[in-house]
């Protein structure tokens, strides 16, 4: 018979349940051509031999290229040349009426002689034909046609499958050793060298090389059985490395739990100075309607560069002019006299290219450095952060300075109506088209949530009539210790690595700036135990912050497609990756990138929960605008987080929009909001 099989990728294979790495695939392939397919190379012969068979009609491929069958094809192809008078004239060949007398080995002691005709004449004479001088010539003319063309139809098979692992590794040239066995490999001393010659023409882009089996059915069974041992034994040493990551459905309600418990105490007037989470008050209590109209300026302030615009609302939408500025290190980290008066020459400079001097607009201000709020455009900075350390600002008033560096610069015609973070201006930039967002969300290089709490329940903001967004600061979630249970070596090693060990525990479990780094000391302890890269970890890899939460994405998103590109990922870190090393860095990869979608939705379930029993709802319908790389780039992250969510928060119908500028648009959108509802109560 004949038969071939091959790894394919597994995620290609939708009658197996597994997805990742490789499976071996049974071809079957002596079937081909049952559907008729191969019907116009099929000879009379071919057809005399499959009409004689036990199985009319199926294993069609087989029958032209298997050992079984090729001694019967010659015999059928002798009767017929003989009636047609080009073999044994005159003689008696009632012999090859008979079904089997021509074999397999009948036909390879033919071809296989080099010897001219003496051979073919003796296995024809021990069939009891008596052949002439030419008849032994065409004989042997016929079988090696007969042999070739079994050879060249296995080389095209052979093809085929070799073209489709090229195309489905994404890889340019594809390097693979084939193991043969079989009496027809074996007995025919061309049979490789047209394998070869026919495959590398029809699949020019793979390299095979071609290696006799020994013993396949005995041999290979074992080494099957010591392989799949092997692999249990790997598997059950990852589980292990990896369980840790895994959160169960209770895990995740704890974590809902907690979170809600600490957003309880933040809003608490007395137990705010102990809560985790700071639920902070943010001034802002008012979404947009829509009828919101005019001309707002926008600063946008939250690393060495900042940005000024000058936002539309018009009827027919929104426009936006903006300007990139860049704050030098001596001005981060000089007087806060000078990098106020730098921002605000900045501000002239775009004002006058946008023929604004002349207009007092109001100002929206995103500032995101942690303060304390305590009115809509009064601010106290709490710390800085990002590499900033101006002198004379921390616990000063950020409004203040910059109206006081305004008056320095004799600069007038400046309204700051609002300061916010970049958390609101993204819940508010989503907040003009659909008015059911009342929740912002950043899950970039840091996280944070924001919404839209009803007042009775601010206990650290006098009055309790209508709603105010309260700016969450929720990466600080877990610095009092609730989440220990929850917290990996791996996130204890990265933690106190950084330069706030014990602070901003939630944010280092899901964040950006982290996600990487906590794949990398993963990668470190399987290295260790002998998992990966054959236990030599390169230089590289033992180096802080290397490898960048970027290749999450690069990795999650090549399901099979792409293994050159995390095999360049690699590389670059100097690693020697084997196949079996990149599918388990992509389960690596997924697992930290699942553990931080679902703690997120754990937190925003906390949160919607929250609303909906504020509100007293059966059913919540509620909007998230959302903005961070991480939710927009990586390739699973925001389905992992809704899908979780859904689970823990069946009760909320949550739909989320993806944030346009909420720094800039979302600060416009505040100062606006803050005119239209001061021109109201006017």
């Amino acid at each position: 018979g004949s038969n071939c099989c091959f790894m394919a990728e597994a995620y290609l294979v939708e009658t197996a349940e597994e997805t990742s790495g490789r499976m071996c695939v049974n071809t079957e392939w002596g079937c081909f051509g049952d559907d008729g397919t191969l019907n116009d190379i099929f000879t009379p012969y071919d057809e005399s031999v499959d009409e004689e068979s036990s199985n009319p009609g199926e294993k069609r491929f087989e029958k032209l290229v298997g050992s079984l069958y090729l001694g019967e094809i010659v015999r059928h192809a002798l009767i017929a040349l003989t009636a047609e008078k080009a073999l044994f004239t005159g003689t008696d060949i009632s012999v090859l009426k008979e079904k089997g007398v021509f074999t397999m080995q009948h036909v390879l002691d033919i071809i296989n002689n080099e010897d001219g005709t003496t051979e073919v004449k003796r296995v024809l004479e021990v069939l009891g034909l008596q052949p002439s001088e030419r008849d032994c010539g065409r004989v042997q003319q016929i079988c090696r046609a007969v042999m070739g063309r079994a050879a060249t139809l296995h080389a095209v098979g052979l093809a085929a499958i070799l073209s489709y692992m090229c195309q489905t590794r994404d890889m340019e040239t594809l390097m693979v050793n084939v193991g043969v066995e079989g009496e027809l490999y074996t007995g025919y001393g061309r049979f490789e060298e047209i394998l070869q010659s026919v495959s590398r023409l029809l699949s020019p882009e793979c390299m095979a090389t071609f290696l006799p089996s020994r013993d396949g059915s005995g041999r290979g069974a074992a080494m099957v059985t010591a392989v799949a041992l092997r692999l249990a034994a790997q598997r059950r040493v990852v589980n292990e490395v990896l369980a840790p990551l895994r959160l169960t459905h209770a895990d995740l309600e704890k974590v809902q739990a907690l979170m809600r418990q600490e957003m309880e105490k933040g809003l608490g007037k007395h137990t705010n100075a102990t809560a985790s989470v700071r639920m902070l008050p943010t001034y802002v209590t008012h979404t947009p309607d829509g009828t919101e109209r005019g001309d707002f300026l926008a600063l946008d302030l939250g690393g060495t560069n900042f940005r000024v615009l000058v936002v539309r609302v018009a009827e027919e939408g929104i426009s936006m002019a903006s300007e990139i500025y860049v704050i030098p290190a001596s001005i981060m980290q000089g007087t806060g006299e000078g990098l106020f008066d730098h921002i605000i020459d900045c501000i002239v400079d775009f004002q006058t290219k946008q023929n604004l001097m002349t207009q007092t607009l109001p100002l929206g201000f995103t500032f995101s450095f942690p303060c304390q709020q305590v009115g809509l455009d009064k601010a106290l900075l709490l710390t800085w952060t990002k590499g900033f350390t101006a002198s004379g600002c921390v616990g000063q008033d950020v409004v203040q300075l910059l109206r006081e560096a305004a008056r320095r610069k004799q600069h007038s015609g400046l309204q700051v109506v609002a300061l916010l973070n970049d958390t609101v201006g993204t819940m508010m930039s989503c907040g003009y088209d659909d008015p059911k967002c009342e929740i912002g969300l950043i899950v970039g290089t840091g996280t944070n949530a924001c919404y839209m709490e009803e007042m009775r329940n601010v206990g650290t903001v006098e009055g309790d009539q209508g709603r105010m967004c309260i700016n969450m600061e929720w990466g600080a979630f877990g610095d009092n210790g609730c989440l220990d249970h929850i917290f990996t070596h791996f996130d204890r090693v990265v933690d106190e690595t950084t330069i706030n060990p014990g602070k901003q525990r939630f944010e280092k479990l899901i964040s950006g700036m982290y996600l990487g780094e906590i794949v990398r000391q993963i990668l470190l302890v399987m290295t260790e135990k002998q998992l990966l890269f054959q236990g030599r970890p390169s230089a590289k890899l033992q180096t802080r912050n290397i490898f960048q939460t970027k290749f999450l994405s690069t990795i999650e998103l090549s399901n099979g497609l792409a293994l050159r590109q995390i095999r360049t990922i690699l590389s670059e870190l100097e690693l020697e990756a084997s196949f079996e090393d990149s599918v388990l860095l992509r389960e690596v990869c997924q697992t930290v990138s699942l553990r931080a979608a679902q703690l997120c939705a754990a937190g925003l379930a906390a949160v919607v929960e929250k609303m909906r029993e504020n509100r007293g709802l059966d059913q919540l319908s509620i909007s998230v605008g959302v903005d961070g790389t991480l939710y927009k780039l990586h390739p699973c992250f925001s389905h992992n987080l809704q899908k979780t969510l859904k689970d823990l928060a069946p009760n909320c119908d949550v739909s989320f929009h993806l944030s346009e500028d909420g720094s800039g648009k979302g600060a416009a959108l505040v100062a606006a909001v803050a005119s239209r509802t001061a021109s109201a109560e006017q």
